[in-house]
């Protein structure tokens, strides 16, 4: 299915959606129709472009994780993103559905991520140990629905499953991420986290872009 993409900014340069859980970014082991290729296919439907379609892949977000996901049209964007990433120029806030409540209201969460290849898990430290990558996020709880706690997180560095790793090391897994310690998982199979807003300088119009993606319906 190609027609249920969400496309929440385009231009000549970039293109972002909304992913929803199901979508996997890149193609993998799984062989299921991924975000990229369907966005491709969009892309030579809606432009009726001959050959092949250019789409850089800028980054990525897990499989059960919805929310924006940015994506470059050309080359020379592609090139100029992976650097404002890579030098962390752009901010990205997400919003994560919790249990338990962290003990603080508002803080800073400082880690070593250890990435496990084999179990495609990550693990938060609170010392160094070997290979393991400093992770910083910060955050605060934006409200109470019922019995669960809605937090809003600015991350400050990109690791593997950070957001997931990291709330799991303070208690309060992500509703419906059994991988990171939650009982039980969420209906759709994915988890109540959502990566809601993107904001950084536009790799050729130079201009300031926010991208905010709404949160699925079944959210809470």
């Amino acid at each position: 299915m190609i027609d249920d993409i969400s496309i929440l900014y385009e231009d000549n340069h970039i293109i972002a959606v909304n992913k929803k859980t199901s979508d996997i970014v890149q193609s993998d082991k799984t062989n299921d129709l991924s975000l990229s290729k369907k966005l491709k296919i969009f892309i030579k439907k809606k432009y009726f472009k001959k050959g092949n379609v250019f789409l850089g892949i800028v980054h990525r977000i897990d499989r059960p994780v919805s929310g924006v996901v940015l994506f470059a049209k050309t080359s020379k964007s592609l090139s100029r993103l992976n650097k404002l990433f890579k030098e962390r120029d752009i901010e990205k806030t997400y919003f994560a559905l919790v249990k338990k409540c962290p003990k603080k209201e508002e803080g800073t969460l400082k880690h070593f991520i250890y990435r496990n290849r084999k179990q495609n898990k990550s693990y938060s430290y609170d010392k160094e140990i070997a290979n393991s990558k400093l992770a910083i996020m910060h955050y605060y709880v934006k409200k109470k629905i019922k019995n669960k706690f809605l937090l809003e997180i600015n991350l400050e560095t990109g690791r593997h499953h950070q957001i997931r790793s990291q709330l799991s090391k303070i208690g309060s897994p992500i509703i419906g991420d059994v991988k990171y310690g939650f009982s039980f998982p969420n209906k759709n199979l994915g988890i109540s986290l959502h990566s809601k807003r993107i904001k950084f300088i536009h790799p050729v119009k130079k201009e300031e872009i926010e991208i905010i993606a709404n949160l699925p319906k079944n959210f809470f």
